[in-house]
């Protein structure tokens, strides 16, 4: 998936929402000031280096769910990459798993998500129009390697391979390096859980990511599938497309 092909997608999440394309660029030029100067080069080298063509597990943050029964999966020559999205990574440290790749905008336990950093995962931080004090607060923290992402074309060092929500954006990233196989664990797009401050914007947003992943099972070169919760995997079912009027 390149990022002409997801543009029109975000350009309609943008219309829904609200999102001011202004904000988003302000956060994103906070962002590149944060950030250390080797987390802008080459990022989507870096990146790519770390999931070096293999099968790719991406980890959500659905409710109830914990981290990838990994010893499950078949053995292969070398083992699937881990990806995983924002608070997901505290549930696999928790495991004694070690992500290659954090995606975060920093709206869920950050902490957790810096102790990865500093085991070795390359975290990508992401701006967006209304995290720029989180973007303040955090970037510094992190000790080890960095990327920066966002919601426009990819510039200034910045990477944006696609994805509205953290979930997503860690699957579409998968895909734009050649990950063969995208492995979704901890997706769910019906519950919410209910401490959500939120819930009628969680589902909506919900809704959109369930878009985005439908996109990128059709169109994108990765295999999508779903590892359920009771071990089952399956190829990612897309829904029939909508119009942009729907």
């Amino acid at each position: 998936m390149r990022y002409r092909q997801w543009a029109p997608e975000y350009e309609r999440i943008q219309a829904e929402f609200g999102f001011s394309l202004e904000k988003e660029r302000a956060a994103s030029d906070r962002l590149v000031a944060l950030l250390p100067r080797p987390a802008l080069d080459r990022a989507e080298q870096r990146i790519r280096a770390r999931i070096r063509g293999r099968e790719t597990i991406v980890v959500g943050l659905a409710p109830r769910t914990g981290a990838p029964p990994v010893w499950m999966l078949p053995r292969t020559e070398e083992p699937p990459a881990l990806i995983v999205a924002d608070g997901a990574a505290e549930r696999c440290l928790a495991a004694g798993l070690v992500p290659d790749v954090v995606v975060t905008d920093l709206d869920g336990p950050v902490p957790s998500e810096v102790t990865a950093n500093a085991r070795g995962s390359l975290v990508v931080i992401h701006a967006h129009g209304d995290n720029i004090p989180a973007l303040e607060r955090w970037t510094p923290e992190f000790p080890r390697e960095l990327a920066g992402s966002w919601a426009g074309p990819p510039e200034r060092g910045l990477v944006d391979f696609g994805g509205f929500t953290d979930g997503d954006r860690a699957a579409y990233l998968a895909e734009g390096v050649n990950a063969p196989r995208v492995l979704l664990f901890g997706f769910d797009f019906d519950h919410i859980d209910p401490s959500e401050p939120s819930p009628d914007i969680k589902r909506r947003k919900l809704a959109a990511a369930r878009r985005a992943l439908d996109l990128l099972a059709r169109e994108g070169r990765a295999r999508v599938e779903v590892w359920a919760a009771d071990g089952t995997i399956a190829p990612y079912a897309p829904g029939e497309p909508e119009s942009p009027s729907s």
